[in-house]
């Protein structure tokens, strides 16, 4: 997504000026997302000095969310992030994409699964509401079993509040389509992908998560509350498996 892009952190005064532009165009705001990128990268004064110019800015703000990459997380203190939750940062989105030790690797990820599960445990006791993201498929048809079996672990044990389960897509000029092109690396089918879901789903054991399989990437879009929910979405995702529930095609999923 960010290959022709260099990653920079812009001038907090440039920063700043778009907050007051923000209010003059928008008025009230209730929630404010830091992009584009990682966020959490940034000095924690300079996170600091934003947050409270938002919240001097709009007293009404409920939220105030980012992306959060695992190697900037572990850079900073569990002090540091406590204070940023304090100062409004609320919500973190953190790109976890699978507890494999392997795939964290072969997909270069920059952390092992240890580290990963660190990053957003600090999230998670800093007080802030975190929205972990993964990718059914990544381990492809090799290990699509252990990849599924190591993400429900990992998730089972960082205990976020929302789980995310997207669905891998190959992209041109990257290693793993060069690795698919040479037959090292199988890609799921939607069945597969369907499978990989259910299994996932049915090793999720947290006392309560929002998870969300209903991306455009997604062959069937599920949505619910664990444990609430997860026998109706099991019951959902096997009617797909058996071919009595439809599914997106390709064009439907705009990829």
């Amino acid at each position: 997504m960010f290959k022709d892009k260099k990653y920079r952190v812009r001038p907090l005064s440039e920063i700043m000026e778009d907050i007051g532009t923000a209010k003059r165009r928008l008025g009230t705001v209730h929630q404010v997302f830091l992009c584009d990128g990682d966020a959490i990268a940034m000095p924690t004064a300079d996170l600091l000095k934003i947050l409270h110019k938002l919240k001097r800015t709009f007293p009404e703000l409920q939220e105030v969310a980012t992306y959060a990459g695992p190697k900037s997380t572990l850079s900073k203190s569990r002090e540091e992030l406590r204070m940023l939750c304090e100062a409004g940062l609320t919500k973190a989105y953190l790109g976890v994409e699978s507890g494999d030790e392997k795939v964290l690797k072969d997909t270069c990820k920059g952390v092992s699964a240890a580290q990963m599960l660190e990053a957003g445990r600090s999230l998670v006791d800093a007080g802030m509401q975190l929205y972990a993201i993964v990718l059914i498929g990544l381990a492809g048809k090799e290990r699509s079993k252990e990849n599924a079996a190591a993400t429900a672990d990992i998730i089972n044990q960082m205990k976020p509040t929302d789980l995310a389960a997207m669905t891998y897509t190959p992209v041109r000029g990257t290693k793993m389509y060069r690795d698919i092109e040479q037959g090292s690396f199988h890609v799921l089918n939607d069945t597969e992908c369907l499978l990989e879901t259910r299994q996932l789903l049915e090793r999720l054991d947290t006392e309560r998560l929002h998870f969300t399989s209903n991306h455009a990437s997604n062959f069937v879009p599920v949505e619910g509350t664990l444990p609430e929910d997860r026998q109706r979405m099991l019951r959902l995702l096997d009617e797909a498996i058996a071919g009595n529930a439809p599914r997106r095609n390709e064009a439907d999923r705009g990829l």
